[in-house]
């Protein structure tokens, strides 16, 4: 999903070089990978100089046009494959040419026409590849756009990382909205992965859109999404499968007042982080279900209001924060990492947060992780 990409996918938080998406491989491995078909080429008319007759360069000079196939141009496999050819026929030639010389030429040759076959079929499954990509990201975009870096007086940053290469949608889900009552936020979770999950994400956001505007309080609309929720899975219920349980957490931060208001449902609280390096989890006070689960119990959702002073910040966070495991399956523990740092803004502490998160997985997470973080100037 999008946030400042991340897509950095590993996120946008992740600098440093990126892959190349033809390839998949890194500048470094690239530039390596470029002159191997040379430098098979290279050796194997060393290796039939310098050996026995009996002894052939056909397996180097196959292998250079093979590895060029799927890793270089066209032209580059092209010319791999001329090369490669005419370095077998000059080996071959410096012995009286006989049957077994010809099949050596006409097996490199053979080999270089398929590498070009198979370069053209690379390209072709490449373009399609980026084509679904780019369809992925325009609906992840429509689905979980970017809210503003200054909304109604606050400063914000968002990150979604995905824990798969590549993938662009999934069931985390955040949305801000400036509203006559302050400002609004949804984090949350969906049950679940693929296309069932990014349904239940459409409805909740455009559901969220529409109440946070119009509902007079946070309880109202959580209220709203749960009922939206109901009725999508009634109305999928015959269709197909609705992922329909989303744990969650509702905030509203009021104009020119320094608190918090927290709805959450089954949600990791969020961290408040004082401007002097303090940081505390804001644990639900009431436990509750998540969205989706109103039929196996019913009770009014609880405001929990705390404070939010000038200069600190709001983290909320899904569970692929708080799971990430390191090598011995230790917990990644965000509230014990933050305390007694201070960071110049949000997306500074989204930007070290991702980092902070990579080097202790080796890597990265096995779940999606979605990050909204709130600064009030």
């Amino acid at each position: 999903m999008i946030g400042r990409r991340a897509v950095e996918q590993r996120s946008p938080g992740s600098a440093g070089p990126q892959p190349d998406r033809r390839t998949g491989l890194y500048p470094r491995t690239r530039a390596v990978v470029r002159v191997l078909p040379a430098l098979l080429i290279v050796a194997g008319v060393f290796y039939d100089v310098l050996t026995p007759q009996y002894f052939t360069a056909a397996p180097f000079l196959s292998a250079a046009s093979l590895v060029a196939a799927p890793l270089l141009s066209l032209g580059a496999t092209v010319w791999t494959g001329v090369a490669g050819t005419a370095a077998m026929i000059l080996v071959t030639v410096r012995f009286a040419v006989d049957a077994s010389g010809i099949t050596e030429i006409a097996t490199v040759a053979t080999v270089a026409c398929l590498a070009v076959v198979i370069n053209r079929l690379v390209s072709l499954g490449n373009a399609r590849l980026a084509s679904a990509h780019e369809i992925a990201e325009a609906a992840q975009r429509a689905v979980l756009p970017e809210p503003a870096a200054r909304t109604g007086g606050l400063d914000l940053a968002v990150r979604y990382v995905a824990a798969q290469t590549d993938a662009l949608i999934g069931g985390d889900l955040y949305a801000v909205q400036d509203t006559p009552h302050g400002v609004r936020l949804v984090v949350g979770d969906v049950r679940g992965k693929g296309m069932g999950a990014v349904a239940a994400v459409a409805v909740v956001i455009g559901a969220f859109r529409e109440a946070a505007e119009q509902e007079s309080t946070l309880e109202a609309v959580a209220q709203r999404l749960e009922r939206s929720l109901m009725r999508e899975g009634v109305r999928r219920d015959s269709v197909e499968v609705f992922e329909g349980f989303i744990t969650a957490v509702l905030a509203e931060i009021p104009h020119g007042a320094q608190r918090v208001r927290l709805v959450n449902r089954g949600h990791p609280g969020p961290l408040l982080l004082r401007g002097d390096g303090t940081v505390r989890t804001l644990a639900a006070a009431e436990p509750a279900l998540p969205l989706g689960m109103g039929d196996l119990g019913a009770w009014p959702d609880r405001v929990q209001e705390e404070e939010f002073p000038g200069g600190a910040m709001l983290l909320f966070h899904t569970d692929g924060l708080s799971e990430a495991r390191d090598g011995r399956g230790v917990f990644f523990d965000p509230a014990a990492r933050l305390s007694g740092r201070r960071f110049a803004g949000p997306d500074a502490l989204l930007g070290e947060l991702v980092d902070d998160v990579v080097r202790y997985t080796g890597g990265g997470g096995t779940d999606d992780m979605a990050l909204l973080a709130v600064r009030r100037p």
